[in-house]
């Protein structure tokens, strides 16, 4: 069964988490993401992985409120000592949120993946769905891309230092504060996390099938130091490309956008940030909220419109 009257958000619009209505005050918020090491440091891959997977509940508007482990782990191959640290990783963040640990599963597999199963809940009157941007919308992006390329850029030892640690910090972050301050907004119309399809395709998804386009200001777009240099030397993850030719009939880039530029809004983001529709007479005083309290790289991006319905274009 896939279908119910209590049922919010399912699998019939890919939406971030499921959400089923328990009352008219409260909807359950259930989520799930694991993957393989984005880093070499098994307490920091803990980290990435927990902020990554609570990130499904912020995107709908909901509090996350317990988590359960998921592991995979060559138990032949690797020393316990890996699992532990990451583990460890994964509830200092857990704490962070304030969320409680409740238990996980663990099976022996010849590839090491960690996540969590995360449950949360919601108004059901206050669910932020993928769905439902208005003409006239602005577009708020809560993190820099470009985790990505400098993932790859690692994996090739060509990243420097300060690369590295800015996409680190940036993975860690958790969109707790981002989700809190868009769930106290009645004029956001619509909300997703930027993770594996990138800006543009999950962009994409946000306008499929409806009435409404998107502008995007691509020199309005926050994204890390270094990108620029390794995007234009070609250093780039498989999935972009993917990502790319998959979106590119929704997607029109104009002369003002540079190719480079234009490729990184297409970067598979691991725990990216959350891409918000909303009112233009809320987006002013959510990106001012949001700068107070810390989220220096929030940028309004783009805006919604009546033309070219399911299409973005790119500015």
């Amino acid at each position: 069964m896939t279908k119910h009257p209590n049922l919010i958000a399912g699998m019939e619009s890919s939406e971030d988490a499921g959400v089923y209505k328990l009352t008219e005050e409260t909807a359950l918020v259930q989520t799930i993401d694991f993957f393989t090491p984005v880093v070499d440091d098994p307490y920091t891959f803990g980290q990435v992985a927990a902020a990554n997977a609570l990130s499904d509940v912020y995107a709908m508007g909901g509090k996350p409120l317990t988590a359960m482990n998921i592991i995979c782990f060559p138990i032949n191959t690797l020393d316990i000592s890996i699992l532990q640290e990451t583990l460890r990783g994964g509830l200092d963040t857990i704490r962070e949120a304030d969320v409680l640990l409740v238990g996980g599963h663990s099976v022996e597999d010849s590839e090491f993946k960690y996540g969590l199963s995360v449950t949360g809940i919601v108004h059901p009157a206050r669910v932020l769905l993928n769905r439902g941007a208005k003409a006239g919308d602005r577009l708020i992006l809560t993190k820099p891309l470009g985790t990505g390329i400098i993932n790859t850029a690692v994996k090739g030892n060509v990243a420097g230092d300060d690369h590295t640690a800015a996409s680190t910090a940036c993975m860690i972050a958790l969109n707790k504060t981002a989700g809190e301050i868009l769930s106290h907004h009645t004029g956001v119309h619509a909300c997703t996390d930027v993770t594996g399809f990138g800006l543009l395709g999950h962009a994409c998804e946000m306008i499929e099938g409806c009435d409404c386009g998107m502008t995007i200001d691509s020199g309005a777009v926050p994204v890390l130091p270094g990108v620029r240099g390794f995007a234009e030397q070609g250093i780039m993850p498989g999935g972009l490309h993917r990502n790319k030719a998959f979106r590119t009939p929704m997607v029109t880039k104009e002369a003002g956008c540079p190719d480079w530029l234009f490729d990184v809004l297409y970067d598979p983001q691991t725990s990216g940030g959350l891409l918000a529709s909303l009112s233009p007479g809320d987006a002013e005083d959510v990106l001012q909220e949001m700068k107070e309290r810390g989220l220096d790289d929030a940028a309004i991006i783009g805006e919604v419109s009546q033309s070219a319905p399911g299409t973005i274009t790119v500015e």
